[in-house]
């Protein structure tokens, strides 16, 4: 790899690293330090413990983001007077190109991906990582660090934002914000907070945010510019996007927040609309799985706030059978099963948050059942719905009480409901 590393940084490299997280951020960073020539020690609660000992052995610690500002490893290696780099500011050091950042509650994956698949249209090199699931520092590794017009479209999650101090993009786009992440923030103003630390890394006038972005900023008293504010929400049907997944809301809002940043960037949106066109959204995101004895079945795995639900539910005219429960992330559930319960047939409640969500039903009167597994969930839906009704898992709250992630959570829902065509079709 032909990168220079800044001139406080090559010190710390001739030691070994204390990469902090065995995760996809941990993976990363171990390659970029092979890229560089350096080498590094993976430290994680599942197996090597960071003690003040181990500590003492490094000079450079590179963090994932699931380590909060608190987290007793950080102060261990600050009382060991170690530089602690965010795996976001780490890569970012060693990358060349350019960083448009992409933020919010939901939608910032489909729109990271759009701005990818629309600039790769048009021949630029243009790479999606960070949250995305694809670490930045493997997109420096893989990328030899990048060349100066290289983009880097870099998914950035409240965790990774928060404790940035090197990152600086040349633009940000803020798609949404609404209560999520309250189990690491402490409220939803911390939350907002840990998104602008964001805002505040980026170049003068590189900001876009759509409606409720602005709405909360005037809140929390830290008003917008006007050309920062994108209307997103409530916007009439652009007959260009007919056909694609951005004639309607949700998605919707990520082709404003595109075109806004595409505009401002010079580039001709009669390619970002083509480009909207042959755009294919990822798995799990709201998408119809099959339809039996006409009953329509969704999977909206993604969905891990109350937010995307919401949205989620929306779309339906029709009767909703929602599987919904998981992983508590904090949250006023009350006030969010009395929003969902004008649009909710009957819910069929899952995982650790199940309990505590059918009290709310219970209050607000929405019919409810609940199910020690999805198996379960899925099969007391089926016999729930009747023709012309929705079966839709849209789960509001993180998969790992009782899976690895929201993608082994959807594939699982999609193959019990194959399972109940097939069993359907014998008899």
């Amino acid at each position: 790899m032909k990168r220079s590393v800044p001139t406080f940084l090559s010190p710390l490299l001739t030691r070994p690293v204390a990469i902090l997280g065995g995760g996809v951020s941990g993976e990363g960073v171990r390659a970029l330090l092979a890229a560089l020539g350096a080498t590094g020690t993976v430290y994680d609660a599942k197996g090597t413990d960071f003690t003040a000992k181990a500590a003492a052995g490094h000079a450079l610690a590179v963090f994932s983001p699931g380590f909060d500002p608190a987290h007793p490893w950080l102060a261990r290696a600050r009382a060991a007077g170690l530089e602690c780099l965010a795996e976001l500011d780490f890569a970012a050091l060693c990358w060349r190109g350019r960083v448009v950042a992409v933020t919010g509650t939901n939608g910032k994956t489909t729109l990271t991906e759009l701005l990818t698949h629309a600039l790769r249209s048009i021949g630029r090199t243009a790479w999606a990582t960070g949250n995305i699931g694809q670490a930045f520092s493997s997109t420096v590794a893989e990328s030899a660090g990048g060349t100066k017009d290289a983009v880097a479209v870099c998914e950035v999650s409240s965790f990774q934002a928060e404790m940035l101090r090197h990152l600086q993009p040349e633009a940000t786009l803020w798609t949404n914000f609404a209560e999520d992440h309250l189990e690491r923030h402490p409220g939803l103003e911390a939350y907002f907070s840990a998104k602008w630390n964001l805002v505040a890394r980026t170049a003068p006038g590189g900001v876009l945010a759509g409606s409720s972005v602005a709405r909360f900023a005037q809140k929390f008293d830290r008003p917008l510019p006007a050309a920062a504010c994108v209307a997103t929400e409530g916007q009439p049907a652009d007959p260009r996007l007919a056909g694609t997944v951005f004639a309607d809301y949700p998605q919707r809002e990520n082709y404003l927040l595109a075109a806004a940043w595409w505009r401002a960037a010079g580039l001709d949106e009669r390619a970002l609309v083509a480009a909207a066109k042959t755009f294919r959204l990822g798995r799990h995101r709201l998408a119809r799985v099959a339809e039996q004895d006409g009953v329509g079945f969704w999977n909206d795995s993604k969905a891990t706030n109350f937010h995307a639900v919401e949205a989620a539910l929306a779309k339906f005219s029709s009767p909703v059978v929602l599987i919904a429960g998981g992983k508590g992330k904090g949250g006023d559930l009350a006030g969010f099963v009395h929003r969902i319960a004008p649009r909710v047939k009957h819910a069929v409640l899952i995982g650790e948050t199940s309990p505590e969500l059918a009290f709310h039903c219970a209050t607000f009167r929405v019919a409810h059942t609940t199910c020690a597994t999805l198996e379960e969930a899925v099969r007391r839906a089926s016999e729930l719905a009747a023709p012309g009704d929705q079966v839709l898992l849209s789960p509001g709250f993180a998969s790992f009480d009782q899976f690895r992630n929201y993608e082994d959570r959807g594939d699982q829902f999609e193959r019990l409901v194959r399972d109940l065509g097939a069993a359907a079709s014998l008899r």
